[in-house]
């Protein structure tokens, strides 16, 4: 039988947060975690109505307020790499820290959660805690979309909050992403008689001549600003070394404002490429989440939690949010910059802070 989180983890987020850690949970690996929050929500959090679904958790209370928010996070993480078990350093520029995989990415965010889970019976407003597997990996394995796809009520709400992370301050929608494929064709040849064919990694220079000299935009959404960016982020071409190619594809990622749909970030990379003989194949995309910050419970939030917010310039999960209708944010402990990094560490102040935070917020009368 798995057991719970003591009380006195509880009590401690950030003694919670090292202890998150320290149960490894590389995607397709999260069950022992995700069966030691049920069995802490079992023991501790009898105020909460439980679902399970996989290894993703949903834990609701139902008080009949008027509104409900939903704080979620991804219990996952990246592959360890000789950075577990969690340690505790100072650091001279900030303070006391942890240092190991999941601290930024995004473990400290779930500890409060559950935290807030067991500590809050009666929320100003009706809270949905979720917290979900697979967000490591493809898109079609991610447990908030697998909730989103099969079970959109326990997903229902006025406003959500993601423990992405973003240095303890708020960070608005995110940006949209979109991967693809522009390929040149040629002809083989026999690499002593070049003439005889075409060289089809030559015939991507003019590609990689107008990605070079591209200037992304800065589109304001709603009062941020978010940067976009297109980039070759691969190239792949070849057949042996004496042969000439005949196919070389250059890969494009581009990050494009919550503003523009999918649809208008294929036509901008299409364009870019206009006049070329190439040919252009989309492989992925997800729009991106505009800051959903004029709802009233959004507002509310940023007075409860201070600060300016940011927009959030990568993808996360909050796009999930804003396909439901829902306004959502990031909000978390940890530099975005180091998720996935080896040195991966979260200042202690900033999982406090965003504990106090979202404690102010979920007890003030709303």
């Amino acid at each position: 039988m798995t057991r719970p989180f003591a009380p006195e983890l509880l009590a401690d987020v950030v003694a919670l947060t090292a202890a998150m850690c320290d149960i490894e949970s590389v995607s397709g690996n999260e069950t022992q975690l995700a069966d030691t929050i049920e069995a802490t929500l079992a023991a501790h959090a009898p105020h909460l109505e439980v679902t399970r679904d996989g290894d993703a958790i949903v834990a609701r209370t139902q008080l009949g307020r008027e509104q409900r928010v939903i704080i979620a996070g991804h219990i996952d993480t990246v592959p360890v790499n000789g950075n577990l078990p969690t340690t505790g350093v100072t650091d001279p520029e900030d303070g006391d820290i942890l240092v190991g995989r999941g601290t930024v990415d995004m473990k400290g965010g779930c500890a409060v959660a559950l935290a807030l889970a067991c500590r809050l019976p009666e929320p100003a407003v009706d809270v949905t805690f979720v917290w979900y597997d697979h967000e490591e990996v493809e898109a079609s394995l991610n447990g908030l979309g697998r909730l989103a796809r099969t079970r959109p009520e326990l997903l229902a709400a006025d406003f959500a909050v993601l423990g992405e992370p973003s240095n303890g301050a708020v960070e608005g929608g995110c940006n949209g992403t979109l991967r693809a494929d522009i390929t040149t064709r040629g002809r083989r040849a026999h690499s002593a008689r070049a003439w005889m064919g075409i060289n089809a990694i030559h015939d991507a220079a003019p590609i990689l001549e107008r990605l070079a000299s591209y200037e992304p935009q800065t589109v304001t959404v709603d009062g941020l600003d978010y940067r976009e960016g297109l980039n070759a982020v691969g190239i792949t071409g070849g057949v042996a070394g004496n042969v000439i190619p005949d196919e070389c594809t250059v890969t494009v990622n581009y990050r494009f404002a919550p503003s523009r749909t999918v649809a208008d970030a294929e036509a901008h990379v299409r364009a870019l490429v206009d006049g070329l003989d190439v040919e252009v194949t989309v492989t992925d995309s997800a729009s991106g989440a505009r800051p959903g910050l004029d709802a009233p419970l959004a507002e509310r939030f940023m007075a409860a939690v201070g600060g300016a917010p940011a927009p959030k310039y990568g993808w996360t999960d909050v796009a999930r949010f804003s396909e439901l209708g829902i306004p959502a944010v990031n909000y978390g402990p940890g530099n975005p910059s180091l998720a996935h990094a080896d040195d991966e560490r979260v200042p202690i102040a900033q999982i406090r802070d965003v504990e106090r935070g979202l404690t102010a917020w979920l007890s003030a009368s709303i």
